[in-house]
């Protein structure tokens, strides 16, 4: 019997990057890139084009872009903060889109200075203008469990928020764990509504690794039925406009995780591992997960033999 597949897109390139103090080359970029593809990922999130003076990190994205390795299975995509954002993303040759709507007003205010009704009308318009031109539209509902400035979001206006950008014509929902204050019951019981409403096949978790509960989160959402997730190399990122939000959840872990529960990635753990390890180097500020040293210790064992 075929092993079920569970995707997962690697937003190191960009969600990992977009904090760091050190900031990256467009060839060094290039290269954590260029060693994700080897480890067999199948989506990788390679940049943001949003304002270099905001976020400087990002500056240049459309030359990581121009160079991108040519390889047709692997989906490649950029976050934007509106319709400009989009026009230049679909000019560099992006063909899937992030947009960013928080489920908290204050979080909207802070992170992308609009209101909550500003940031859903930002997000339909680009939405159409990207169904017309064949371009893919996925929305991170951030801040979906917590907000560091409101605090508890209530499930209702998730599932709200994702039943009008998907009859905007969204063709994915993120649902995301800003802060990474979530726990397993939660992120279980959001999840398995949402699914029961909307379907699987078109929402994705994305978690932080704040608590030490990046991994567990990710159990949770496979138990509702959730197959698509986010994840970091290494664990690197955070948002640099949300209080408290340090790492994602590292992709080593998760795909450790989904491999040792029998599910299909597609992904090379050993190449992973390398590919958080020149993370680390590029960084300077990259543990890794918190399998790695584990994972290690397995790969120097099958050389000896």
């Amino acid at each position: 019997m075929a092993k079920e597949r569970a995707l997962i897109n690697d937003v190191g390139p960009r969600d990992g990057l977009q904090n760091q103090a050190k900031i990256l080359s467009s060839e060094q970029r290039l290269q954590l890139i260029g060693a994700l593809v080897a480890a067999g990922l199948k989506a990788i999130e390679v940049g943001a084009f949003v304002s270099p003076k905001a976020v400087p990190t990002m500056a240049g994205t459309d030359q990581v872009v121009a160079k991108l390795p040519a390889v047709d299975e692997v989906n490649y995509s950029a976050l934007i903060p509106n319709l400009k954002g989009y026009e230049l993303a679909r000019a560099a040759g992006i063909g899937t889109v992030g947009l960013v709507v928080a489920a908290s007003n204050t979080m909207n205010e802070k992170n992308i200075r609009m209101n909550t009704a500003q940031a859903m009308s930002v997000c339909a318009e680009v939405i159409g203008q990207g169904s017309n031109d064949h371009v893919i539209s996925q929305v991170y509902i951030a801040t979906a469990w917590e907000c560091p400035f409101e605090g508890v979001t209530a499930e209702r206006v998730v599932l709200d928020l994702a039943a009008k950008l998907l009859a905007d014509g969204a063709d994915g929902l993120v649902i995301a764990d800003t802060i990474g204050a979530a726990d397993p019951a939660v992120v279980k019981s959001l999840m398995q509504k949402l699914v029961a409403e909307f379907g699987a096949n078109r929402l994705s978790c994305h978690f932080h690794d704040t608590r030490g509960m990046g991994v567990a989160n990710v159990y949770a959402a496979l138990e509702a039925g959730i197959r698509h997730f986010d994840a970091s190399i290494g664990g690197l990122g955070g948002c640099p406009f949300a209080p408290g939000a340090t790492g994602n959840v590292a992709t080593e872990d998760v795909v450790l995780l989904l491999e040792q529960m029998g599910f299909d990635t597609g992904i090379d753990l050993q190449k992973l591992v390398q590919a958080a390890d020149l993370a680390g180097q590029l960084t300077g500020n990259c543990e890794g997960g918190r399998s790695s040293k584990w994972l290690k210790r397995q790969f120097e064992k099958v050389r000896a033999e």
